[in-house]
């Protein structure tokens, strides 16, 4: 029986210059991720337990929490929040949805497929910009074509701007039009790496296509699922750019605040009223929301695989 010797000083020494050229290879990211990512969100924090003003950023007073207090205790963060949890509700859930049944059709064998797959993204590919002002005509009050569809079917036209849920509804609007394609595309890559035998034992056991859709589809993309749910879920709370050009680049989400999300709020308390400690906090408070979100999504979708997989072993137990 052989033994393998540990590697001598003169050969590990032998192996380090190689060692030392991946370092400097990977060194230039961390630089990068150090200085654009790290400093600023340690900085942030700081910032946000001092009163600081953006015209006088050299004079800092410490407040500690006092931020957060005011932060928490002001209704206008708490209406933010709740616009933030409904438009990304409204957002999210029906582009999922939409997404996951693009995709699926997109996974047969359709004449002119690829056309399909590169047009669903291209709104994607859009400005944002222009996409805003194109939905703005589109539910102008007076001379939109959605209020001119509802004339038609002699139902009364809707403020799609004045109105607290017409407002959002818009805004969920744009959000689910840019990004309904580029989940569809994601979900697709899923379903191609499923085993197509997986299909074929279903086909065989009479399975319908929505019994295929339904028992190896779904189980198969499951952390695709979780993914795009994480994904929109950070993408709804750091909404920013949809309801800030609805509203003509004006941060106050509205007349009266019907749609300005956190993203707003800490826009209009950093650069519009000149208060970067509260601007900071607020920041901060979004980024722990975002980390309760996933972490919920994250032990519900867990959970949902433990219960899917006692269910599946449940038949052969009781054999």
């Amino acid at each position: 029986m052989t033994t393998i010797s540990p590697p001598t000083r003169a050969q590990r020494s032998h192996r380090l210059p190689g060692s030392r050229i991946a370092y400097a290879y990977v060194a230039p990211f961390f630089a990068v991720f150090l200085a654009f990512s790290i400093y600023p969100w340690l900085d942030t924090a700081w910032v946000s337990l001092h009163e600081v003003r953006l015209s006088t950023y050299d004079q800092s007073t410490w407040l500690g929490l006092g931020n957060y207090v005011n932060l928490f205790s002001n209704p206008f963060f708490w209406n933010a929040f709740r616009n933030t949890v409904t438009i990304g509700v409204i957002s999210t859930v029906p582009q999922l949805c939409m997404a996951l049944g693009i995709a699926h059709l997109l996974n047969y064998r359709l004449r002119g497929r690829t056309f399909f797959r590169v047009a669903i993204l291209m709104p994607y590919a859009t400005s944002l910009a222009a996409a805003t002002v194109i939905f703005l005509e589109l539910f102008d009050s007076k001379l939109g074509l959605v209020n001119w569809a509802l004339h038609l079917v002699h139902l009364p036209a809707v403020d799609w701007q004045g109105s607290r849920w017409p407002a959002q509804i818009a805004v969920s609007t744009i959000v689910t039009w840019r990004w309904t394609g580029y989940n569809a595309l994601i979900y697709l890559a899923g379903m191609q790496s499923i085993d197509t035998e997986l299909y074929d034992a279903a086909l065989v056991d009479g399975a319908n296509r929505w019994q295929q859709f339904r028992h190896v589809t779904l189980p198969g993309l499951r952390p695709t699922i979780l993914f795009t749910i994480v994904v929109s879920t950070i993408g709804a709370a750091q909404l920013f750019g949809e309801p800030l050009l609805y509203h003509n680049g004006m941060p106050d989400g509205g007349t009266q605040g019907q749609y300005q999300t956190l993203g707003l709020l800490m826009y209009q308390q950093g650069w519009t009223n000149d208060r970067l400690g509260l601007a900071s906090a607020t920041a901060w408070t979004v980024f722990l929301v975002i980390v309760v979100a996933v972490l919920v999504n994250t032990t519900l979708a867990r959970r949902r695989d433990r219960q899917g997989t006692l269910s599946s072993l449940a038949p052969k137990v009781r054999l």
